[in-house]
């Protein structure tokens, strides 16, 4: 056994940073990337403890932690993009959470599940970084616009104006993605 702990010693340093790394880039919030990686980490301890054999470590690493990631968004989802709503220039609603399809209509909806969460990444990442801020602080990290106002000196109405612009980038990100996903 103590052979093996040595082993699981050696993978957790050789892995830690390359795998934070990769959660950082997906979980905006340090604390919840420092919480999925000790989780991940803890699963491959446990793994190893029931003696479950594992072929390719680092890829199964990295596959707990997407999922790790997935179950964050989904729950960070339900607290927050719900609520995220504005009006386009119709008077339209415009909510992220209509984008998505629901986790519990199987399997292949929650595969687009993810890959649309994969592109909410990359479309936040496209967002000039006064919009990517707002909206990540607001609805990721659940701030309220007076809080941000705050911390930043930023007006709460230049606020609501840039997560405005973020949402519409972002509804119209998505869409294309989801549209793709919808003909399929």
């Amino acid at each position: 056994m103590n052979e093996r702990n040595r082993q699981i010693s050696e993978i957790i340093e050789e892995e830690r940073s390359r795998l934070l790394h990769f959660i950082r880039r997906r979980v905006p919030n340090s604390s919840d990337a420092e919480d999925i990686a000790q989780e991940v980490f803890y699963e491959l301890v446990r793994a190893n403890r029931l003696l479950m054999p594992i072929e390719h470590v680092t890829g199964w690493l990295f596959r707990v932690a997407r999922n790790r990631i997935t179950d964050l968004f989904r729950k960070k989802k339900t607290e927050t993009f719900s609520d995220a709503a504005v009006e386009d220039e119709d008077g339209a609603v415009l909510r992220i959470e209509d984008l998505l399809p629901s986790p519990d209509a199987g399997p292949e909806a929650l595969y687009v599940r993810n890959v649309l969460l994969d592109e909410l990444e990359l479309a936040l990442d496209e967002l000039p970084e006064e919009q990517r801020d707002v909206f990540t602080a607001h609805e990721i990290e659940g701030h309220s616009f007076k809080e941000i106002a705050s911390r930043t000196g930023v007006s709460v109405n230049t606020l609501l104006s840039r997560k405005r612009h973020a949402v519409l980038h972002l509804r119209e990100r998505l869409q294309r993605i989801y549209d793709e996903f919808a003909k399929g």
